[in-house]
């Protein structure tokens, strides 16, 4: 794939200039869509088509595959020119992987299993190599455990689609929830840096808290580890010398966000947002040891705190920051939208707290809260996303 450099970037169709501006509308637009068709399937009647393998292999793929697989590609495609000091993917090139997103998307409609495999392998493959030619160039060790996890992400939705080829469930779960902890695993490297930087910046104080560097190293090598015995599908059963583990990665968590806390923030939605999110990673960590100490009933209600609560409260807060720095805006969100981050965390309260006693209204209205915060991402930065930059720059 050709990287475009600047000079070209201001010929380019505005929103396939950087690759967070597809990449993000396409993500949110999914995310909008999906949850309420899904519940839809789930509990409505009157549908009669159904995605290739059923509608459970559609939900659980496309919101780890299809949707964080498209920010994460965003964030990555993007943040990596700011890193390397190289241009990013754009134009026509960046095209082409949205063609091959959307492939993937529309594949589960085809009747193929072919295609649907391809295109999906095919995507994440692109977004490791682009970000591997990216880093080796400059030979940035630093980011390359970026591409590692990108690379078994890769082997996760493999493992997936080799479960629907087979029409084998198991391999599907394994795939899936390696892919969580992989998701779990990019969140707390990249969530890392970011939100302790946004906080100092967004404060105005001196510095930034300073990692610990083991913390990091811990958090990432055992999340990493806990994908690869998911995949295995040895995780899936109930261990308690799993509930340890689990137990200790909620500590870990637990600690960063301590560290990072900042009573100024509590004022600030684009920062308490980001903090709520990786308090609800903690706390899916802390709900998947009382699931292996057999302490709680359903590991559904773990597994949604991370999906609902942690993912997407992390990634509707990284859009909103990330949008208006990248399309050359103040930092300060449109009017009202702190309310989207509200909808999102009650959705969380829903899918977590009220669906055991509460069932189908909780699962409404989680799916409403949801694709109403997404939409009004969607309503108040899309025409950000499609437009030039606001100070003129390119990208």
């Amino acid at each position: 794939m050709q990287i475009l450099d600047k000079r070209q970037a201001m010929s380019t169709w505005p929103l396939l200039r950087l690759g967070f501006r597809p990449f993000f509308l396409l993500g949110s637009t999914l995310a909008a869509l999906a949850v309420p068709l899904w519940v839809f399937a789930l509990l409505g009647d009157g549908i009669t088509a159904q995605p290739l393998g059923g509608w459970l292999a559609w939900h659980r793929h496309e919101l780890v595959f299809g949707f964080a697989g498209a920010i994460i590609a965003g964030f990555l495609l993007t943040a990596v020119q700011t890193w390397t000091g190289r241009p990013g993917l754009s134009g026509k090139s960046l095209g082409v992987l949205v063609v091959i997103w959307l492939a993937a998307r529309l594949a589960w409609w085809t009747g193929s299993p072919p295609l649907l495999m391809t295109a999906n392998l095919m995507f994440f493959a692109c977004v490791a190599l682009v970000m591997a030619h990216q880093l080796w160039a400059v030979r940035q060790t630093r980011n390359y455990p970026i591409v590692a996890v990108l690379v078994l992400l890769l082997g996760a939705d493999l493992l997936t689609q080799l479960g629907l080829q087979q029409a084998n469930d198991g391999w599907q779960r394994q795939g899936v929830w390696a892919a969580v902890w992989l998701v779990a695993a990019m969140m707390g490297l990249i969530g890392g840096r970011v939100i302790p930087f946004f906080t100092q910046r967004g404060l105005g104080r001196a510095a930034a808290v300073q990692p610990w560097a083991w913390l990091d190293w811990a958090l990432l090598i055992v999340t990493v580890s806990l994908a690869i015995l998911y995949a295995s599908g040895l995780a899936l059963q109930v261990h308690a010398w799993l509930g340890l583990v689990f137990i200790a990665l909620a500590a870990g968590h637990g600690i960063r966000l301590l560290r990072w806390f900042d009573r100024g923030l509590l004022k600030e939605p684009l920062l308490w947002s980001l903090h709520v999110a990786y308090a609800w990673l903690a706390m899916a960590c802390f709900g998947m040891a009382l699931w292996h100490f057999g302490l709680l009933g359903s590991v559904s209600l773990a597994l949604h705190a991370f999906t609902v609560g942690a993912l997407g409260g992390l990634i509707l807060a990284m859009l909103a920051r990330v949008s208006l720095g990248h399309t050359g805006r103040p930092l300060v969100l449109p009017q009202g939208f702190a309310w989207a981050f509200v909808l999102l965390n009650l959705g969380s309260l829903f899918r977590v707290l009220a669906v055991s006693f509460w069932h189908q209204p909780a699962l409404w209205l989680a799916a409403a809260c949801w694709a109403g915060a997404f939409a009004q991402y969607l309503f108040c930065y899309a025409p950000m996303l499609w437009r030039t930059r606001a100070d003129g720059h390119p990208g």
